[in-house]
Parts: structure tokens; C-alpha cells; sequence
């Protein structure tokens, strides 16, 4: 009987198992090649964060309506003006020019807003790590600031002259115009001395970096000491045609508001922008050495 021999098949290596391909790397995202610090970008910077801040906006509004509004309000009512040799052109724009008084409070509280509200929220931080030498910063605020109430200003100044030498002219009143003598002044110098005023706003802002305390020394600037001193008496009131509001003043006709010694309108001007120069080198030279 022969033997049947069976040959097995022998057993195929075991294939190991594929690993996954690994996944692509990501593609680099483009580098960003942030230009130099230059006082034109950090302008466009200040301007974007004055134009979004809503109380910028409100300011500018409640300045004209005090303008325009308490100008046509006191031209509406009382007695109409008359042009005499004891009533110049000029003076009857002063008197409508008065709500002034009030927009410069405003101005000045959005002057001190415009610099301590970034130290009250801590964005001053950030604005100074993007621009290390920090003086660009001020200068470039004081434009900004400038740029903005100087054209809204004179806009109200020159809509309240209009809207006044109208209602005058209806009620019987006389006619006033732009050439008269020191109309033109008068209409420009309303809007020179607000800009100053919000400049000192903004001064004292970044001197005191609170808006408490900045508010408290510019209302008793324009509003307090000047208040105190038209009761003291005459031999000791030596002082008060240099004071700011009042020597500022000057250049829109203000003294003519309230009498006694007064200083010409430009070196009354001039006076006022001393108290402006003088903060804002203060508050540059304190941003330069203390920290946020």
C-alpha cells in the first residue's frame, strides 16, 4: 500500500497594517509687517477713538444747541437792539453770544474726558506699548481734539450770528452784518476761544489722569475763581483781567458782559493760550516720567 504523502502550503507572512499618512501642515498664515510709529498713523489712531466715543457726539451737539439756541432765545425776547453810539454792532452780538458761558463747560469736560477716560479704563496702557516715546500720543490728541471743535465751533458761532441778526431784523431791530466793525472778530473769537478752552480740558486730563480731579480744577478755572472774584473787593481784584476765562474772553467780547478793567482782545488771547502752552508742557513732561 503506498503511502500518500500530502505537502501543506506554508503559511504567508502577516502584511502589517499601513500607518496613516500624516496630516499636511497648515500653511503659514502671511507674516504682517506692521509699519514704523509715525505721528500721522497715531493721529488716524486718536481720531478713530474720539469719533467712537458717544460722548464726543453729545458734546458737539449740546455745544451748538447751547450756542444757536440761547442766542435765538435771548435775540426772541426782551427789548430789540438797537445800533447807537452807545450800542455798537459788536455789542449785540456779544450779548447773543452767551451761550458760550455754557458750551465752554462742555467743551472742557470732553477736553479732560478725551485723556482720563483711557487711564479710567486702562487703554492708556495699550496706546503707550504701541507708541513707546508717548509725547506723539498727547500731540496727536491736542490735533485731534483741536481738528474737531474748531469747524463745529465756528459752524455754531456763524448758524447762532444768522439765526440772531434774522430774529432781530423781524422784530424790528437793526440790521447787523459780518463787516460791521468787530462782528467778524467777535464770530471767529467765540470759536478760537472754545477750541482753547477744550485744549486746556484736555491738558488737565492728561496732568491729573482723573476725571474727577480734572473736571474740579477746570471748573474752578472757568467757573468758580471767576465767580468769587467779581465780589471781592476792587483793591484786591488786580488779578482778575488775567484770569483765564476772563482774559480769553476778551476776544468774543465778554468783558463788555460783565465790565471793569479789561485787557485787549489778542493779548487777552494771548494770555489764555500762556495757560494752555504752560499745562500742556506740564502734562507732557509728567507723561514722559511717570507711568500709567
Amino acid at each position: 500500500m503506498s503511502a500518500v504523502t500530502g505537502t501543506r502550503a506554508a503559511p504567508s507572512p502577516a502584511i502589517p497594517a499601513r500607518a496613516p499618512a500624516p496630516a499636511p501642515a497648515p500653511a503659514p498664515a502671511p507674516a504682517t509687517v506692521a509699519g514704523p510709529v509715525t505721528q500721522v498713523r497715531v493721529v488716524r489712531a486718536e481720531w478713530t477713538k474720539l469719533r467712537a466715543l458717544r460722548s464726543t457726539r453729545w458734546c458737539a451737539l449740546v455745544t451748538v444747541v447751547l450756542i444757536v439756541g440761547l442766542g435765538a432765545a435771548i435775540a426772541g425776547s426782551g427789548t430789540p437792539y438797537i445800533i447807537s453810539a452807545g450800542n455798537s454792532a459788536a455789542g449785540g452780538v456779544t450779548v447773543s453770544l452767551a451761550g458760550v458761558l455754557f458750551a465752554q463747560l462742555v467743551l472742557g469736560m470732553l477736553g479732560v474726558l478725551a485723556f482720563s477716560g483711557e487711564y479710567a479704563t486702562g487703554m492708556i496702557r495699550a496706546t503707550l506699548a504701541v507708541v513707546p516715546s508717548r509725547l506723539p500720543v498727547l500731540w496727536a490728541k491736542l490735533i485731534v481734539l483741536a481738528g474737531l471743535v474748531l469747524p463745529v465751533s465756528l459752524l455754531a458761532a456763524v448758524a447762532e450770528f444768522y439765526t440772531v441778526t434774522a430774529l432781530e431784523s423781524s422784530r424790528g431791530g437793526s440790521a447787523i452784518a459780518l463787516t460791521d466793525p468787530g462782528v467778524l472778530q467777535e464770530v471767529i473769537g467765540a470759536s478760537l476761544y472754545l477750541t482753547v478752552i477744550a485744549v486746556i480740558g484736555l491738558a488737565l486730563g492728561a496732568l491729573l489722569r482723573r476725571t474727577a480731579a480734572g473736571l474740579s480744577v477746570f471748573a474752578a478755572m472757568f467757573l468758580v475763581v471767576p465767580l468769587v472774584a467779581a465780589h471781592l473787593p476792587a483793591s484786591i481784584t488786580g488779578f482778575t483781567p488775567y484770569l483765564p476765562s476772563n482774559a480769553g474772553g476778551d476776544i468774543w467780547g465778554a468783558g463788555k458782559l460783565f465790565g471793569g478793567h479789561q485787557l485787549s482782545p489778542w493779548t487777552g488771547f494771548a494770555v489764555l493760550c500762556g495757560y494752555a502752552v504752560v499745562l500742556t508742557a506740564l502734562a507732557a513732561w509728567r507723561l514722559r516720567r511717570r507711568d500709567a
